[in-house]
């Protein structure tokens, strides 16, 4: 495990093999914004089978309040309840088995539970008891109602796919075995959704006959604008794990679905994110968080917080500022480049902690940790993180968020990108204030390579509740370093 020092430019560059293969890497970076919406486009095709099932629960839900007389506040309560669970329920999902009988058993049990909510809470009203009896009516007769709309639903969709090739454009990852039994068995059942243009692989197997498909040796992610595809299936080949890994992060970065095909898959049980590609079970990764709605409320409560804590802040910010001045005079804040999402760079703020010299070395000195510019002041600021705090304004501007990947210098991200594993895949999100790498004590002169697992677990498993917990953490740390 390699660890940078202190005070010294990082070691001696990286083998050219290793260059070689980040700058590989960095066209994805810079082509990820212009396919998406090619990439949105193929995807809302997939999703036409859930959109259509909203809608039969809908108008079904609609007809039969209308047909039992049920008031527009009963009539209410019961879509915005069988329609959340629902979805709760994922009965709205993505999928490629159009199995009615496979879902039947999740769809009545919705269904009941919501009866028996809708019961519990028309008991404990004080609603008129007409007004209770004629909805559980109606959600009697939902019940009897909805299972034959569904099976319509599904046999329409399988339908469509087989008349008008209503299929995604589907990239295989691998051309062994697997991956060629899984490419004719798209072609062979087009209700499945799929349709394979292209094997990937550096190495397919001259004992298989491999169905008449492009065959790409290179850049997965040119393959992907190039075809046009919007899913991308990760099946068994002779490519190392590492490279499978960047190849379903290429896949995430330029919006495509990702399947994975797991080992031991003849012994692996469905289950939720599964789908069933005939007798394949094939892994269903999420959607990057950057493409999830929540991302928006993410977005907002940065704005929010960034917006309020520098009113609040205002006055410690000023106070530090002074305190520089004394200290060393101007300039009191600090700008350095530093690289975010898709590689892109912007400007950074800081308290200065460390005095002006002739030269200015912060774009290739790795840390000032021991360095005798910095003074009393400065280790105060930097002990304490007040320096950071100018850093709310970027989250402002939007080139940071409150918690994610801490950012790096351009020149670092250049050597660790190439020396470390998946330290580029750090940049699928904006970088952040804190980040789940820094509350478990990685700051300073600590393990690059134990930085970017940290990263890529926190991308891999972002969620709201994620970002609450680093900075309730942030917050603890903070107390206990400055009674240190």
């Amino acid at each position: 495990m390699r660890r940078l020092s202190a005070v010294a430019v990082p070691a001696a560059p990286p083998q050219a093999d290793e260059v070689g293969q980040a700058e590989r890497r960095r066209p994805l970076r810079t082509r990820a914004g212009t396919s998406r919406r090619e990439a949105r486009d193929l995807l809302s095709r997939v999703n036409a089978v859930a959109v259509l099932l909203v809608l039969a629960d809908s108008a079904t839900l609609a007809a039969v309040c209308l047909n039992r007389g049920v008031t527009w506040g009963w009539a209410a309560a019961i879509a915005v309840t069988v329609l959340g669970i629902r979805a709760a329920w994922r009965l709205y999902r993505r999928r490629l088995w159009l199995s009615w009988l496979q879902d039947l058993p999740r769809s009545a049990a919705s269904t009941a539970l919501a009866f028996a909510l809708l019961t519990g809470a028309g008991l404990v009203s004080a609603a008129p008891h007409a007004d209770v009896v004629a909805a559980q009516w109606a959600m009697m007769v939902f019940a009897l109602v909805i299972e034959p709309v569904r099976w319509c639903v599904f046999a329409f969709g399988r339908w469509c796919r087989r008349r008008f090739d209503r299929c995604d454009r589907t990239i295989v990852v691998g051309a062994g075995q697997v991956g060629v039994n899984l490419a004719r068995t798209m072609l062979e059942h087009p209700q499945f959704g799929l349709r394979p243009v292209a094997f990937a692989d550096s190495g397919p197997d001259p004992d298989q006959q491999l169905p008449p498909l492009e065959v790409v040796d290179g850049d997965l992610a040119e393959a992907i604008v190039r075809l046009r595809a919007g899913t991308v299936v990760l099946a068994f080949s002779h490519t190392r794990d590492s490279r499978l890994v960047e190849a379903a992060i290429t896949a995430h970065r330029l919006g495509c679905s990702t399947l994975v095909v797991p080992r031991m898959y003849e012994l692996h049980p469905d289950g939720p994110g599964i789908e069933r590609l005939r007798s394949y079970p094939l892994m269903r990764l999420g959607t990057a968080p950057t493409r999830r709605p929540t991302w928006w409320v993410k977005r907002a409560a940065d704005l929010v917080l960034a917006a309020v804590a520098l009113v609040v802040l205002s006055p410690v910010i000023g106070l530090c500022a002074l305190a520089v001045l004394v200290e060393s005079g101007r300039p009191l804040f600090f700008r350095q480049v530093r690289v975010g999402m898709d590689d892109r760079t912007f400007v950074l703020y800081k308290i200065r902690s460390v005095r002006q010299s002739g030269e200015d070395d912060s774009q290739v000195r790795w840390s000032v940790e021991g360095d005798a510019r910095v003074g009393p002041v400065g280790r105060f600021l930097r002990r304490t993180s007040l320096d950071e705090l100018p850093q709310l304004w970027n989250v402002l501007r939007g080139d940071m968020c409150v918690v994610g990947p801490r950012p790096e210098r351009p020149g670092f991200v250049r050597e660790f990108s190439a020396i470390h594993e998946l330290y580029w895949a750090r940049h699928r999100v904006p970088t952040g204030l804190t980040g789940l790498a820094q509350v478990h004590g990685l700051r300073g002169d600590t393990s690059i390579a134990d930085r970017s697992r940290y990263d890529n677990y926190y991308i891999a498993n972002w969620s709201l509740w994620l970002d609450l917990r680093i900075l309730l953490m942030t917050a603890g740390e903070l107390c206990c370093r400055r009674n240190r």
